[in-house]
């Protein structure tokens, strides 16, 4: 990906197109040119035929000169970088701050491709594009372009399990500030893939993540909360405070489980109150006391002794 930056000091992550998606891109352009200046060469003869030589010449040249090397310039201007065969590969010619080109560097590119493409038969453009960090041949290195990818699939993105009931909103006053996005992102892809993981692994990830998230927050972790849970309830204010911004106070993000999820492990569901293994984010169907004891699942040992009650902060456990 390039870290292209415009004049607002905007960094644009776009991906250059690499050589064998430009290739295809020249070659579907040089058929539609080729074949149209056959076409047009064709009937040229004809109406040329009772001139002299020096003139068939001149309009030979002519004719190369404008469907060669003009049509391809005006195209490129006209569609503001997008030929046919870029079109068709999803590639488009941009400046090197991610603008649109124009006609001066259409001009360019044209008038170095005959050199590149159609002299060297694109032996000189294949080299500098391999050599070049970001896959640009002469023409864009003169002209200060650069061919990006216009689709790129799409990531899938894993939503992330909601906290459990008991703990919904529970942070409501804790300071976010100081946490950074590389944590934030660190956090997010443990939640989503925490399932995938070994008991014991994910266990001890989630116990530094939570140290991590502690130390920039500045506020201890409730006693008797798994680490995991703690990590879903925070990213859980996160997101809520998000919503608020983005779409106004009393907005809060949808959770639930997506159709297919995984079931939560029946050691958490229990130690979250949870009767037993089933779709994640719905409530028990027991009422956990607020005096409870709240066990901390460790991965292959039973407590022998349950962890002292959380104190009284007011908040009841839903149904």
């Amino acid at each position: 990906m390039s870290d292209l930056v415009t004049g607002d000091a905007v960094v644009l992550g776009l991906r250059p197109a690499r050589v064998p998606s430009r290739a295809l891109a020249v070659l579907l352009d040089l058929v539609v040119y080729l074949t149209g200046y056959l076409l047009i060469s064709i009937g040229l003869g004809f109406a040329t035929a009772s001139l002299d030589e020096a003139a068939v010449a001149a309009v030979a040249v002519a004719s190369f000169l404008l469907l060669l090397v003009g049509v391809p310039i005006a195209v490129e201007t006209l569609s503001h970088g997008r030929s046919l065969g870029k079109l068709a590969c999803g590639l488009r010619v941009v400046r090197d701050d991610g603008g649109p080109i124009r006609f001066r560097h259409a001009l360019v590119r044209g008038a170095m491709g005959v050199i590149e493409l159609l002299g060297s038969f694109g032996t000189v453009a294949c080299i500098a594009s391999l050599v070049s960090a970001r896959g640009r041949r002469l023409g864009d290195v003169f002209a200060g372009t650069l061919v990006v990818r216009e689709r790129v699939p799409g990531a899938r993105v894993m939503p992330v399990p909601p906290p459990p009931p008991w703990l919904a909103g529970r942070f409501s006053g804790l300071d976010l500030s100081a946490v950074p996005e590389g944590l934030w992102l660190a956090i997010r892809q443990y939640l989503t893939r925490m399932n995938q993981l070994d008991p014991q692994v994910g266990a001890g990830m989630a116990a530094r993540l939570a140290e991590d998230l502690v130390a920039r927050t500045g506020a201890p972790a409730p006693v008797g909360v798994p680490p995991a849970a703690y990590l879903m309830a925070v990213v859980h204010e996160r997101q809520s405070r998000d919503a608020a911004r983005a779409f106004g106070p009393g907005v809060a993000p949808a959770y639930g489980p997506p159709p297919g999820a995984p079931a939560m492990p029946a050691a958490m569901s229990a130690a979250w109150g949870h009767p037993g293994p089933g779709p994640v984010g719905y409530a028990p169907s027991a009422v956990l006391p607020a005096t409870a004891p709240v066990p901390v699942p460790v991965p292959g040992e039973t407590p022998a002794t349950p962890v002292p009650p959380r104190p009284a902060t007011g908040f009841a456990p839903p149904a």
